[in-house]
């Protein structure tokens, strides 16, 4: 298994994903461990001094003119941690927890939190071992860090809170007996630089840059299918068009499109028709589409700094040098995640605008998509399930970030609330994988309508999948059992990976290039 070097490496978006899945092992080189026992030293001596810095020796926040004793930095430390789990609300996925566990040992191995060196070591135990704490998805702002959900993400290495060991929830005192492991003592400055960061801002994002992406690369590909079942035009992909326009996610998608409809013996039967142009939900799809691939690198890039970065407060530079500022505010990552909940939103309303069209009874196809409209029902309801989903997204479109409510009797007085961010981007993909699951359905019942023509191989060979499991409506049936079965094959990605399969079987160039990756 390949290593990589806590607070050494590069750490991208798709090596965090494959550290987190077991594919890849986190470990602390000779570099970092030299590095965070110099930082532990250094906030000895300032112990031992009793040089005034923030977080050692005084209170928190607005109590920061408060000086603690020697003896009490200790307990000052676990304090923190206990009164700072103020979470409510459902558990985050566990995925997400350890995402935040990750991204917290990256930063804190770079050397400038203070951390004991048995510290990280507890929080990589919880790594290896997929024993992972319990977080409340509500209470961060995401200002002085996502205090909260981190607090409870490390409670259970001073043996408080709770873990999860696969499905089952455990007292975390209780596992470290189990594994002959004693609560650990947390030195000065530890508590904080636990607490102190934007993990749980930074898990969301990471999860997010994945899922938005593979909501993209469906969004072109189930978009194509709906194109061929409408006998539109590919003539608006056309490279020439795009170049001299030459948004980076415009070009990538009608590139994409291309490729997917080039060879369609659909597509060939009609030209020189007399359609002159197609509704914009179709020709538009490099735009559309295209700019929400845009909105998707700024926030694979702005994450990608922030996997990388230094959150804490304060920075330990050595014990003469210490810095309290403010790298532990979200409001870096809070912008771009609500500019990707629009984004996202904007996929599931055109793609709302296919169904809508292929149901119209336009360009050849049966009204409802169906041979026997009135008695049967057709695909006129599950429109119906994509339109509530879309308004529900836009509900949900307004900017967490362009709030902020003061805390800490004003010390923090400005908040990025980047949590909400994260939180309802990934509310607005589970919508938009039900919206594509819908489409889906549509757009396989649309092709059948086309026969004998066939599409090019990959758009055949998603539709042969589809039908692997969703059979062709002939009458009603209860068609969320299709739909579910649909969302299945997109979440588990299976759908996608036919997809990537079959073309490069053909050598057809639909993978993404090295900028819209994640690695």
């Amino acid at each position: 298994m390949k290593n990589f070097n806590y607070g050494i490496d590069h750490l991208t978006i798709g090596i965090c994903l494959d550290i987190a899945a077991g594919k890849v092992k986190g470990v602390i080189n000779d570099k970092a461990a030299a590095g965070i026992n110099t930082s532990w030293k250094e906030v000895e001596k300032i112990v031992h001094a009793q040089l005034p810095v923030y977080g050692i020796n005084t209170g928190f926040g607005p109590l920061c003119d408060t000086r603690i004793s020697e003896k009490d930095t200790s307990l000052l430390q676990s304090n923190i941690l206990k009164s700072h789990s103020v979470g409510v609300g459902k558990p985050i996925p566990q995925e997400i927890a350890k995402l935040m566990l990750i991204t917290k040992v990256h930063a804190l191995a770079q050397g400038y939190s203070g951390i004991v060196p048995q510290t990280l070591e507890r929080i990589i135990w919880h790594i290896d071992n997929d024993i992972i704490p319990v977080v409340p998805e509500k209470g961060s702002v995401g200002a002085s860090g996502d205090l909260a959900p981190l607090s409870h993400l490390f409670l259970p290495l001073i043996g408080l809170g709770y873990v999860n060991i696969g499905d089952e929830k455990h007292p975390a005192g209780e596992i470290l007996k189990e594994h002959n492991l004693q609560p650990l003592v947390l030195g000065p400055k530890e508590g904080l630089a636990l607490i102190n960061g934007t993990q749980f801002i930074l898990a969301f994002a990471i999860k997010a840059v994945e899922r938005l992406n593979n909501a993209l690369n469906l969004a072109d590909l189930v978009g194509a299918m709906s194109l061929e079942g409408l006998m539109g035009s590919s003539r608006p992909f056309d490279a020439r068009l795009h170049a001299i326009r030459p948004f980076k996610g415009t070009k990538h998608v009608a590139k994409r499109l291309a490729a997917l409809l080039e060879g369609s013996v659909i597509g060939s039967s009609h030209i020189g028709c007399d359609r002159v142009q197609d509704p914009y939900s179709l020709r538009c799809m490099p735009q559309v589409h295209g700019a929400s691939r845009n909105a998707w690198l700024h926030l694979k890039e702005l994450t990608e700094i922030e996997l990388n970065s230094v959150t804490d407060n304060p920075i330990i530079f050595n014990a003469d040098d210490t810095i309290s500022g403010g790298n532990f505010h979200g409001q870096p990552l809070a912008l771009p995640l609500d500019y990707a909940t629009v984004a996202a939103a904007e996929l599931g309303n055109i793609a709302d605008r296919r169904c809508y069209l292929m149901s119209e009874g336009r360009y050849g196809l049966p009204k409802l998509l169906t041979e026997h409209a009135g008695l049967n029902s057709g695909l006129m309801i599950p429109q119906y399930t994509t339109a509530a989903l879309v308004t529900e997204n836009k509900t949900m479109c307004f900017p967490a970030s362009a709030d902020s409510v003061p805390t800490s009797l004003g010390q923090e007085d400005h908040v990025s609330m980047g949590s909400i961010s994260g939180r309802k981007l990934h509310m607005v993909l589970d919508n938009i994988e039900y919206i594509q699951a819908i489409e889906l359905l549509y757009a396989s019942q649309a092709l059948e309508f086309r026969r004998p023509l066939q599409s090019a191989p990959v758009i055949e060979s998603c539709h042969e999948l589809v039908r692997q499991h969703v059979p062709f409506i002939k009458e009603d049936r209860v068609f969320a059992e299709d739909i579910n079965a649909l969302h299945q094959l997109i979440i588990s990605g299976q759908f996608l990976s036919t997809a990537t399969e079959t073309a490069e079987k053909h050598n057809i160039n639909i993978s993404d290039d090295d900028e819209f990756g994640i690695y």
